[in-house]
């Protein structure tokens, strides 16, 4: 019963039960977070509020020396300690005195314990900093660095609340630099910290120097090593080799797009050449569909191949080896079944030491079609590195082949095939990710069996993403279930969809960059991959008006007898990149968030007594008149207008549409709830479970300003204040479709 107790006290300290559930399985931190809340309780009574929670699990999972566990305890549980900032310099104090007694006056005095902080020195602290750099902020305006007059303060007063100091920074800033206008929202262009090329140099140093693969860890040489090093290297003059190869039995992913940058960048980044190589192996589950978008996604990513291959172009010459392996003992035909072959510790085949005369005549018999589907294979003598016995280099398959026909009904298998391919292209390094480094001692030990060049093998982590699958076989449950389209359906990873949705191919490339290349599996936050997209779309998708939920506004005195031409910017940071032309009529239509009644303090855009401003027209709107439905709705709105400069600036500049066109806009959130969806302890459900019933939402009447009138499918545009969106494909002509492809910020709920 001790768990259920625990974690009882563990969520009433406000851990979240997942949090708790997690805690519960380090037995270490348990125990000491127990031992804390009980002490807690003891002073405080059983009710722990969260803030006091929270700087106990701190404590709990911080504090090496448990000897002070309850003089610490006691400090939280008293309020004298009641920070984060507080506690750290506590447990820093602990681990510098081990020595007892601690000497309680200068612990508190360097805790900043009784420490009272005013508003007025907040106030003073704050505008010395601001004075200081107060040249450099009127320049940059809001592009400055916030952080670094926060910093300053902070450290003036070190026991300050920084919620405090964060407010009293936002004040005075917008006290002298006033609201911000439209230069102040365009992003500082970045400049990427790691970049492809540069991450491939990097990672070149620590592969082994084409033609000294005999100095790779674990590669086995033999009497003909050297000499077929020496032969490859006259066939490619020390020429990187490297290859992308994928099976064509589905889509690419998010993880692909790294294999892809690394196989290809590697080789760009070392003057060396990238073979697209199609693993066809398998031609149940191959598709014509497959082959023609992963040769579209590579280009799309904007890689050319030195040339494309498929595995099949060498099935001759993978039977003649296979043949001569059997002549040297190193293959056998063998009856075991799929099924005995399964599991870690499958029974030895009885037919591992048949003759090899024996072998040969099966083998043939197996070509020629005498065996039927699982009653022969042939497999290959070797341990590999987890335990598993002899892998399979053939099965029989009465599949036609997309390219081969009915010539073949056996079939090479993937450790059969991989590690020869590569030896056949000369290949010079074989880059995998991690989970195939079980298989890297049957790579080595099949090129050697046949005395043929080896190539190396160099394993790298695989790239994941939280609240995604990629699985071909989940995705397929996934469209079967509707709960997406298709392969190319938005929400998903695969590199189609994020096409679709309007991710650049620049901004997956620049993700994997900054991802780089190591040996551990990594797993990102998506939030991650959305910055690197925001970063190329800001730059590169011109700006235009639309409306999601519109609300009719009628200037009664438009300064005009027909409507107004209005210049918009296309980028307004940069000007010189041009403008496109939009009307301005006494109709428009804005965001019917964007007018409220009855407003709440702090509200900024239209209401009563407030007027806005309507953005590039140099014109302000004030209400007059509410027109609403007999059910009470607001139909529509009768303001007057003025231009900017001819009355006090207004609070708030709101976008707007005049003789829009129709649209429809599709709006994307997560796919599912659960940073894990595939993890049983997080989704117990599975992850059909999880599905976010709110990951599209459909706008069938938005409204969008014409200049988009002529925009094609993958087109990209940022709609103001509302986001960066692409053209669907499904559009028509006369109507428009657009896939929300990110926010214009992170959104602060996604973690």
């Amino acid at each position: 019963m001790a768990a259920p107790d625990s974690l009882a006290l563990f969520t009433s300290l406000g851990l979240s039960e997942h949090k708790a559930r997690e805690t519960l399985k380090n037995a270490a931190l348990s125990t000491q977070l127990r031992e804390a809340a009980v002490q807690a309780q003891q002073i405080l009574g059983s009710t722990i509020d969260k803030a006091t929670g929270t700087l106990l699990y701190g404590l709990a999972s911080r504090l090496k020396d448990i000897r002070r566990l309850s003089f610490l305890v006691s400090y939280i549980a008293s309020k004298k300690i009641h920070t984060e900032l507080q506690l750290s310099a506590a447990l820093e104090y602990v681990r510098s005195h081990p020595l007892d007694p601690i000497d309680t006056v200068d612990f508190e005095q360097e805790c900043g314990v009784g420490v009272m902080v005013t508003p007025e020195q907040i106030e003073e602290a704050v505008e010395a900093t601001i004075n200081r750099h107060r040249p450099q902020l009127l320049v940059e305006r809001y592009h400055f660095n916030m952080g670094l007059l926060m910093g300053e303060a902070r450290a003036a007063l070190k026991w300050a609340d920084g919620k405090m100091i964060k407010h009293e920074v936002d004040m005075q800033v917008l006290h002298l630099l006033g609201p911000k206008m439209e230069a102040d929202l365009e992003k500082k262009p970045k400049v990427l910290k790691t970049r492809l090329e540069e991450t491939n140099r990097r990672t070149a140093k620590d592969v082994v120097e084409n033609g000294e693969n005999y100095k790779t860890p674990g590669y086995v040489t033999t009497p003909h090593t050297m000499d077929l090093l020496k032969q490859h290297l006259e066939i490619t003059g020390g020429q990187v080799r490297t290859r992308f190869p994928p099976e064509p039995n589905g889509i690419l992913h998010i993880g692909h797009a790294k294999a892809i940058n690394f196989n290809f960048g590697y080789a760009k980044a070392n003057d060396g050449i990238c073979f697209l190589r199609f693993d066809d192996t398998n031609p149940e589950k191959e598709e014509a569909k497959f082959f023609s978008a992963i040769y579209d996604m590579v280009a799309w990513l904007g890689y050319s191949p030195y040339k494309v291959t498929y595995a099949s172009d060498y099935f001759d010459q993978l039977y003649a080896w296979a043949v001569e392996l059997i002549h040297r003992g190193q293959a056998y035909v063998c009856h075991q079944r799929g099924e005995e072959l399964k599991g870690h510790n499958p029974l030895p085949s009885s037919w591992r030491d048949r003759p090899i005369e024996e072998s040969l005549l099966l083998f043939e018999a197996m070509r020629k079609g005498k065996f039927s589907e699982g009653e022969a294979t042939l497999r290959m003598k070797l341990v590999m590195e987890d335990g598993k016995m002899d892998p399979v280099a053939y099965r029989v398959k009465y599949t036609p082949h997309h390219r081969t026909g009915d010539k073949w009904c056996i079939y090479p298998t993937y450790d059969y095939t991989h590690c020869l391919c590569d030896s056949i292209e000369h290949i010079t390094h074989s880059l995998c990710t991690k989970e195939f480094q079980a298989r890297r001692s049957s790579y080595f030990w099949l090129c050697n069996a046949l005395d043929v060049y080896c190539p190396v093998q160099w394993e790298y982590g695989r790239l994941n993403l939280h609240y995604a699958v990629v699985s071909k076989r989940k995705i397929l449950q996934l469209v079967a279930a509707g709960a997406v389209r298709d392969w190319d359906d938005p929400r998903l990873f695969t590199l189609t969809a994020l096409r679709r949705r309007g991710f650049p191919p620049e901004a997956i490339n620049n993700f994997c960059a900054r991802v780089g290349v190591t040996v551990a599996q990594t797993t990102m936050e998506p939030h991650l991959l959305e910055a690197c997209v925001r970063d190329v779309l800001n730059d590169t998708a011109p700006r235009a008006m639309a409306v999601l939920e519109s609300l009719q506004v009628v200037i009664t005195n438009f300064p005009a007898v027909k409507p107004l031409d209005i210049q918009v910017p296309n980028f307004p940071a940069d000007e010189s990149k041009g403008f496109h032309q939009v009307p301005f009529a006494p109709i428009v239509f804005i965001e019917r968030t964007d007018f409220k009644e009855e407003p709440e303090p702090g509200y900024k855009r239209l209401a009563w007594g407030q007027p806005v401003g309507l953005r590039h027209t140099g014109f302000v709107i004030e209400l007059q008149h509410v027109v609403k439905s007999t059910s009470g709705c607001v139909e529509r709105l009768e303001v007057t207008c003025r231009r900017t400069d001819a009355g006090e600036k207004p609070k708030a500049f709101i976008h707007w549409v005049s003789q829009p066109l129709s649209c429809e806009i599709r709006l994307y959130e997560r796919l599912f709830q659960h940073k894990n969806p595939e993890d049983p302890a997080e989704v117990p459900g599975g992850f059909l479970s999880d599905l976010n019933p709110a990951s599209l939402q459909v706008v069938e009447a938005a409204l969008v300003d014409c200049s988009v009138a002529l925009a094609k499918p993958f087109d990209k545009f940022q709609f103001e204040r509302l986001g960066y969106f692409s053209v669907d494909p499904d559009s028509r002509q006369g109507q428009l479709i657009f896939n929300r492809t990110v926010t214009l910020k992170e959104d602060p709920g996604k973690v």
